[in-house]
């Protein structure tokens, strides 16, 4: 009988829970449009107003400054606008800064034209260099005192897993009289995350992360004065006129109840940082390897390394056909090996970067899963350790 296959791909979508499965299932069975107002349309309703409230809780924020959206890239595309307004400060954002690791949702610079948009560099660790920051942020207010920027910021890296200093971010952009939005998609559900203690105005989560459903997600706002002139998906006046179209009810309702059962579960989420650190172990007692951003804090669930001389396609093969799924932070196309642009930043060495392997236990892994990975490992490490004088010749 063949293993059964070990998934430790989690950063790029964790298992759905059952409650969410069994609570969408429910949810699929109304009938009833949320914006009728007929009985069938108010129950609806009151399913994506529960969920709503379940979000909002789970980011400490307030329930009417959620608003939901097919994902976090849709909601850091919502936020991320020159149409900002802000009745606090009556001034155009024209300027947007992005740390040199963001997602691409991100670093693409959403909705500001590509000449608005900065990239602040980060340490050899991927965390953002607060004093560039604070000279970026300081020359753009000098020489245009009329306008405002908005910092965009993750709060924890997709595929190192390195945390981000947000709130000292946030006060050295609130003393130059900036805005911070934060994508939050792989933070939340991992670590304890607050819009408040964060000082961000903007928030981005996606329910796939902490074991929601794929294709839903929220913006969450710090107060209900914030706002944007021109949404991404225009039609009826769903989400207060944030976002057209019926909603979708079930997806919502899962993501819900996955908020509710995250924040419930940080404390044992916390404890994969042993089952990480074990493996991490483990990783350097098979031969040379880096752990890239171990100098930083990281979520407890991720970890990124390379080890020289093993190429990361060689090992995902050879893991796949192990029954072991896990993502490389590189990928061929037209034949050509593509280093990622977080590790370019963090100014890793090409050869090196470019053999990249993100290891992501969940909510479901076990001590276990790390030591079959190990195992795994250890074969191909022994591979390429035979391979190598060959290959050198």
């Amino acid at each position: 009988m063949a293993a059964t296959r070990l998934y430790l791909d989690h950063n790029a979508t964790t298992v759905v829970r059952p409650s969410v499965v069994a609570r969408m299932a429910d949810v699929l069975a109304l009938t009833g449009n949320p914006s009728s107002i007929h009985a069938e349309g108010r129950a609806k309703r009151r399913v994506i107003e529960d969920a709503r409230r379940e979000v909002a809780n789970l980011v400490g924020a307030d329930t009417a400054c959620v608003t939901f959206t097919s994902g976090g890239t849709e909601a850091s595309n919502l936020a991320l606008t020159p149409t900002i307004r802000d009745p606090r400060d009556p001034r155009p954002v024209t300027r947007l800064f992005v740390s040199a690791v963001e997602h691409p949702a991100v670093a693409a610079g959403a909705r500001f034209p590509r000449e608005a948009v900065e990239t602040i560099p980060v340490d050899h660790n991927g965390v953002i260099d607060l004093s560039a920051l604070d000279r970026a942020l300081s020359s753009h207010a000098t020489a245009k005192p009329e306008e405002r920027s908005i910092l965009a910021l993750m709060a924890a890296n997709n595929e190192t897993g390195v945390i981000q200093p947000v709130a000292e971010a946030a006060r050295i952009v609130k003393a130059h009289g900036g805005l911070v939005h934060v994508d939050a998609v792989q933070a939340v559900g991992k670590i304890p995350v607050g819009i408040g203690a964060l000082g961000c105005d903007f928030l981005a989560l996606a329910a796939h992360k902490f074991g929601g459903p794929a294709g839903v997600g929220a913006l969450v706002r710090a107060h209900e004065g914030l706002h944007v002139a021109e949404a991404v998906v225009r039609g009826g006046g769903q989400e207060k006129g944030w976002r057209g179209g019926t909603e979708n009810a079930a997806g919502v309702a899962g993501l819900g109840v996955a908020a509710t059962e995250a924040l419930a579960g940080l404390d044992a989420f916390a404890k994969l940082a042993e089952i990480r650190d074990e493996f991490e172990a483990g990783l350097a007692r098979l031969g040379p390897v880096t752990i890239f951003g171990a100098g930083a804090p990281r979520l407890p669930n991720t970890s990124c390394f390379a080890a020289p001389g093993i190429a990361s396609s060689t090992a995902m093969i050879a893991l796949d056909l192990a029954g072991i799924a896990v993502s490389a932070g590189s990928a061929c196309s037209s034949g050509k090996t593509k280093a990622s642009p977080v590790l370019d930043a963090m100014g890793v060495d090409h050869d090196l970067s470019t053999g990249m392997l993100r290891i992501s236990f969940g909510w479901t892994s076990t001590s276990e899963d790390a030591s079959r990975f190990l195992d795994a490992w250890a074969e191909i490490a022994r591979r390429a350790n035979q391979t190598r004088p060959a290959s050198v010749a």
